[in-house]
């Protein structure tokens, strides 16, 4: 068990990929600390929010890939429709998910209110803006750029 963590962190794309969705994990941390005063360990694991570690991980992906194989390497087309895939979701279907959930949320406050049902208000912040995207694309392509 021990080797097969020695060799996964032996892999230079492998750790590529882990050192730019820690940062994008990071830089969150480190935005909800300065504007909201406080430490949250829920902002270094959550989804959602300003950059989008998917975006990060994925195009640090696709990036190393890129950068090891070649831009003509079938291996780069499969990451890239990969990548393609996540970062529309991330700021598509996802965002789509937590607007729903808001909704939602604001119907369970009207029956609260109205003391008929009282139920587990549903996670918001799923999915990424499109900015929220990019940035964290640009920080997965630089990592990767950096790395390799």
């Amino acid at each position: 068990m021990i080797n097969f963590f020695v060799q996964a962190f032996q892999n230079r794309v492998f750790v590529t990929v882990l050192v730019a969705w820690f940062i994008a994990q990071g830089a969150k941390v480190l935005l909800g600390v300065i504007a909201e005063k406080r430490f949250n360990f829920r902002w270094f694991v959550d989804t959602g929010g300003m950059p989008s570690s998917h975006a990060a991980t994925v195009s640090a992906l696709a990036t190393t890939i890129g950068l090891k194989y070649g831009l003509k390497s079938p291996v780069f087309a499969i990451t890239m429709v990969f990548a393609w895939i996540i970062l529309m979701d991330a700021q598509g279907f996802r965002r789509s998910v937590g607007k729903q959930a808001e909704t939602l949320n604001v119907i369970l406050d009207d029956i609260y209110w109205k003391k008929e049902v009282r139920e587990e208000r549903l996670k918001e912040f799923l999915g990424h803006t499109p900015v929220e995207v990019l940035i964290g694309a640009i920080i997965g392509i630089l990592v990767a750029i950096i790395f390799m």
